[in-house]
């Protein structure tokens, strides 16, 4: 298990936990991270990702990427 900010651009991986508050967990599941989803890097900029979750694109900063455990 490592944090999303270590995956490969272009590799599907599969999430494993949220961590964080209970207020960052329910952000994350709001924009489709729940554990056993799918998730793929697209892009990194300056450490925060862009990512296809859900068939949606997300940019997520590079301090809510390490609590996304895959």
């Amino acid at each position: 298990m490592m944090p999303l900010t270590l995956a490969n651009v272009g590799e599907e991986l599969t999430i494993k936990r949220l961590g964080g508050s209970p207020e960052v967990k329910k952000h994350l599941e709001n924009l489709g991270f729940v554990a056993g989803g799918k998730v793929m890097v697209v892009n990194t900029v300056e450490g925060n990702l862009i990512v296809n979750v859900k068939e949606a694109r997300v940019a997520i900063s590079r301090e809510m990427a390490l609590k996304i455990m895959v």
